[in-house]
């Protein structure tokens, strides 16, 4: 993965962690807490360009899932990792961005009419949104000074939770959908990230080394205001990325346990951990289908990352992107409601 022209991708833990660089955690010392961080969103029009590509089709039927949509992140349009939506049942993907800087994947609207993602100015990360054919880009949290990344919707669209750096370590805040009225979430002298929300919206699940040596992380949940954390993990593996279940009973997430990362899942109250894909290669970033029957995830089973998307009981896992490029970060579209 290309990161030239991006010194702030260095400093942005979050991000480092999620395509697993293996960077150090440095504690920073305990922030002092804040109430209320206004934050004014800062358009930024990058070149946008939709295109389609037929890939080879897969060579076993593919179930569409729900909508049968995924948008990923891919370094097959040149040099920089650019976005693009696959079709699982007719195999067709289409380009979304177009940009002289790295762009990653992020969660759709609720609606299904929207994109976060992670994009990258001259020296810091951000949170963005754009239209689903990739139009009106927009720097939703416009901190010149700071590294914001990983963002997600609330499940009514009204807010985003986010990742940040912008108070001296990994932190998680949310927004309005609109960029207004930034809270930060967790104060923590460890590192706070990757906040996932429920389905019922009411709680909020993340990853935190606060109980280990940093860089040895865990999920927790809390409730949608911060209060109320508990650890879901235990032990001294290393977890990431965790992902609600359409019906908010289970997480999926990565997880070292067993030498090379597996996709687990556990339920909401710790209970029934269990290896989802069990494959001596490397699987990453697992996403629920809209009706809980998939789960998309990233792997280099093949020599090169694809996404492949297997059963929620584990069975039958298929290659749906078959490029020799990088495909990653997989995200579904909800099925409209």
């Amino acid at each position: 993965m290309s990161h030239r022209g991006l010194p702030g991708y260095v400093g942005l833990l979050v991000l480092s962690i999620l395509f697993q660089v293996g960077c150090t955690v440095l504690t920073a010392p305990t922030p002092t807490p804040t109430s209320t961080t206004t934050n004014t969103p800062t358009p930024t029009i990058a070149p946008i360009l939709t295109s389609t590509i037929t890939l080879t089709p897969t060579t076993v039927p593919t179930p569409a899932g729900g909508s049968g949509q995924i948008v990923f992140t891919s370094n097959r349009g040149g040099a920089y990792d650019d976005l693009y939506i696959l079709d699982t049942v007719s195999s067709d993907v289409t380009r979304l961005t177009n940009g002289d800087s790295n762009t990653f994947a992020g969660p759709f609207s609720p609606d299904g009419t929207q994109l976060l993602y992670t994009g990258f100015g001259l020296i810091h990360s951000y949170v963005g949104l754009m239209n689903i054919d990739g139009s009106n880009p927009k720097n939703m949290t416009g901190d010149l000074d700071a590294d914001d990344g990983f963002p997600d919707w609330s499940p009514d669209g009204s807010q985003i939770a986010f990742t940040s750096r912008r108070d001296g370590n990994n932190e998680i805040y949310v927004m309005n959908a609109d960029g207004s009225d930034v809270r930060r979430l967790t104060f923590n002298a460890m590192d706070d990230f990757a906040p996932a929300w429920s389905p019922d919206g009411s709680r909020i699940a993340f990853v935190s080394d606060r109980d280990n040596q940093p860089g040895v992380n865990n999920i927790y949940i809390m409730n949608i205001d911060g209060s109320d954390v508990k650890r879901l993990t235990q032990g001294d593996e290393i977890d990431y990325t965790p992902r609600w279940s359409p019906d908010g009973q289970q997480i999926a997430f990565r997880a070292h346990h067993d030498g090379a990362a597996d996709i687990y899942i556990i339920s909401f109250d710790g209970s029934g951990l269990r290896n989802l894909t069990d494959n001596p290669a490397e699987d990453w970033s697992p996403a629920w289908s809209p009706d809980g029957s998939l789960i998309a995830f990233q792997t280099n089973r093949d020599g090169n990352w694809e996404i492949y998307l297997i059963g929620s009981d584990g069975t039958t896992p298929t290659n749906q992107t078959n490029d020799p490029a990088d495909d990653q970060m997989p995200y579904w579209k909800p099925t409209r409601r």
